[in-house]
């Protein structure tokens, strides 16, 4: 039977502290109902004894500590996946945002995965074109990769996001192809571009869409990428689909789980952002890849927009290294050194194909935006 406690203790802005409970676990989702009979959904974040630290998805306002109960529903957040997805618009928290009737889930998924066992990994393999000669041409997009791109203030990337998602197909005709497009922190205005996009050329009948909006709350941010890699892998290893995956803007997600460190009062690390940055990212880069004896494959494109152009801030610098491990681009297929998935091309220097190499010091190359030298076509 599941437990409702009235023990709530205090709010502060999105979090609440609750007393006295029993089997919580972290990333626990749980749902708050108010006297009026409203219901409000959260998550743990932290468990220390018989005390939790939950935040909600929605605001605190109107919470009244004295009538509201809290119920922990035993699972972490999860999506409900199935074939239909595709062709369908969600916003942040995988409910369906386009008017249409609710989505008949299959199954549900817990959206945090795990990363693919690297001893099960199959090479990347095979071409996946999409239709910009820079990206074509000098940093080939092969079938299990992860390709960043770094863009600036300014440079359109959003178009740059969608002109993929439009254009990107697999050569081999036989081979079911879709695209898991995801929009994290953008405005009301970008979301209407991308879905009025994909509708105009058709291509959102092979595309499912997540949108995150800017004034959405940050713990949905996060969550958000993580729906669109549950979706791609269940289209991928379950249906057989070779799944390209794009999220934009990687800077939002940070942006959000430093907002989400500093509520939970944790030390922080360089500019503020959170020690384990890097590692968040990875559970994130390593659910892409092949795993052998699936016919599908998960590619990732993350694009990022560095914070004051600055190639040494925290999000790009990680994101580089995170993404790529080789100082040189290269034609990819057969004999990439990356069985491991962490296959993703670096981003070319401006105006050259090649990568700068390694300095004497020791420091990692760093890359200029790629989207300098991309068109929309």
């Amino acid at each position: 039977m599941m437990k409702e406690y009235r023990t709530i203790h205090e709010v502060s802005g999105p979090l609440m502290v609750v007393d006295h409970v029993e089997g919580v676990t972290y990333d626990e989702l749980a749902e708050i109902q108010l006297h009026s009979g409203e219901v409000r959904r959260c998550k743990v974040l932290e468990v220390n004894g018989d005390r939790a630290v939950v935040q909600l998805f929605d605001s605190s306002a109107g919470i009244n500590l004295r009538d509201a109960t809290i119920r922990f529903l035993g699972h972490p957040l999860q999506l409900g996946v199935s074939a239909d997805m595709l062709g369908r618009v969600f916003n942040g928290m995988g409910e369906p945002i386009d008017g249409g009737p609710a989505l008949l889930a299959e199954e549900y998924r817990d959206i945090n995965g795990l990363p693919m066992n690297p001893a099960a990994r199959d090479y990347p393999n095979e071409f996946i074109q999409t239709g910009i000669s820079t990206i074509d041409g000098l940093n080939t997009l092969v079938r299990g990769q992860k390709l960043p791109i770094f863009s600036c203030s300014g440079l359109p990337h959003a178009n740059l996001a969608a002109q993929i998602a439009r254009q990107a197909r697999v050569l081999d005709d036989s081979s079911n192809f879709a695209v898991v497009f995801a929009a994290i922190g953008i405005t009301f205005e970008e979301s209407e571009f991308f879905v009025r996009e994909f509708q105009r050329t058709g291509a959102i009948e092979r595309t499912v869409l997540f949108t995150n909006l800017a004034n959405d709350p940050a713990v949905e941010r996060i969550a958000t990428p993580r729906m669109a890699l549950t979706a791609a892998e269940y289209l991928a290893f379950e249906k057989d689909m070779h799944v390209l995956v794009i999220i934009t803007d990687i800077t939002n997600y940070a942006e959000a789980l430093r907002e989400v460190s500093a509520a939970k009062k944790e030390v922080p690390g360089r500019r503020g952002y959170p020690g384990y940055l890097y590692t968040d990212l990875a559970t994130m880069y390593e659910r892409a890849g092949r795993k052998l004896g699936c016919k599908g494959s998960i590619t990732m494109i993350p694009i990022l927009t560095m914070p004051e152009d600055d190639k040494t801030h925290p999000i790009p610098d990680l994101l580089h290294h995170r993404g790529a491990d080789h100082s040189e681009p290269r034609p990819v297929p057969q004999e990439h050194p990356a069985a491991g998935g962490r296959a993703a091309l670096p981003v070319p220097s401006e105006g050259q194909g090649r990568g700068r190499r390694q300095d004497p010091g020791g420091s990692r190359a760093h890359h200029e935006p790629a989207v300098r030298r991309l068109r929309q076509r």
